[in-house]
């Protein structure tokens, strides 16, 4: 008799300590990815979890796989967040920016899954950067066919496959936001209209930011601007701006010697004042070739990450200080 009371009790400690080890063991729906009547949404990164909570309001509780201050491209994955996700009712993700994440999808086959590279077009805008070579001339694109199979295997290491930088361009995020918001319908239809309505109203903040962008940038004395990281070609192509990283796609990788020597040759050229740096990974870089050019800093974010340096509390207020700093960089009147 001791034996078969001591069993269940037993098993209630087990659980007992795992719910301290994990965000939604305490009162989850077993097997139907809700928290206490919620959807559960797993999001991989910070633009995915702005979409979802955004989108979802009341009726989801989000989590995200990076956590803030972590850069993303650098994120592992633990197996604790490999079950997360089999257990999410809806993971929102962008195929090809983390490997790991992309792995662990693939083995814990979550219920639902919203990938933002299928709901818009990805480009190539020419990642290398060594020699002369610029960054690209954006708007000269053509291909609008990327999709998901342009992003397929990208492991975001800086060579000639699609730019998953995607969110930096609030057209395209608009695009992909509309195709969150279908999936959480999916996900969950008895919140459809909830998810139709924030939808419509995070397109159309995102569309006045669109609008913002065009008529803050109008005026400007140069089209170029020189950033760490290869992350605004999206951006770029999109208000006709020209971008010359000293990274490529990956934000810790070293710049040549010559392509050192090639951004100075840029800077005079078209009158450069600026040297972008972020705030996820290191500054040094920058402001040693600023420092050579006689140059200044300023941050451009790629909002991969919402931390204690950002200039503001979310996407809209981060992409509202970079169009500040593009205008101050770029002599918008």
């Amino acid at each position: 008799m001791n034996i078969r009371r001591l069993r269940p009790t037993t098993a209630l400690v087990g659980a007992a300590a795992l719910g301290l080890t994990t965000l939604t063991a305490c009162s989850t729906d077993a097997g139907d990815g809700r928290t206490d009547g919620k959807l559960d949404v797993v999001a991989s990164f910070y633009p995915m979890q702005f979409l979802a909570e955004r989108i979802g309001g009341g009726a989801v509780h989000v989590s995200s796989l990076t956590k803030p201050g972590v850069e993303p491209h650098d994120l592992e994955i633990s197996p604790r967040q490999t079950a997360d996700l089999s257990e999410a009712g809806l993971v929102v993700y962008l195929k090809g920016l983390q490997p790991s994440v992309d792995r662990a999808i693939a083995q814990a086959e979550p219920k639902q899954v919203a990938d933002a590279a299928s709901y818009t077009s990805l480009e190539d805008h020419g990642t290398e950067v060594e020699g002369e070579h610029g960054h690209g001339d954006e708007g000269e694109h053509g291909d609008e066919g990327g999709g998901e199979a342009g992003h397929e295997g990208h492991d975001h290491s800086g060579d000639a496959a699609a730019d998953p930088h995607i969110w930096l361009d609030p057209v395209r995020y608009a695009q992909v936001a509309k195709g969150v918001g279908k999936a959480l319908e999916k996900a969950d239809p008895d919140h459809a209209a909830t998810y139709k309505k924030n939808t419509t109203a995070l397109v159309e903040e995102l569309g006045t930011l669109d609008q913002d962008f065009r008529s803050g940038l109008k005026g400007r004395s140069s089209d170029t601007f020189i950033t760490t990281h290869a992350a605004f070609g999206y951006l770029a192509e999109r208000y006709g701006l020209r971008q010359e990283a000293i990274s490529g796609l990956d934000p810790e990788s070293e710049p040549s010697p010559a392509r050192v020597k090639g951004l100075h040759t840029i800077a005079k050229k078209d009158k450069v004042n600026t040297v972008f740096f972020e705030t996820l990974v290191s500054d040094r870089t920058a402001k040693t070739l600023a420092g050579d050019l006689h140059l200044r800093t300023d941050v451009l974010d790629p909002i991969e990450g919402i931390g204690s340096r950002s200039k503001g509390d979310d996407y809209i207020q981060v992409m509202r200080a970079n169009l500040k700093a593009l205008q101050r960089a770029l002599g918008a009147k």
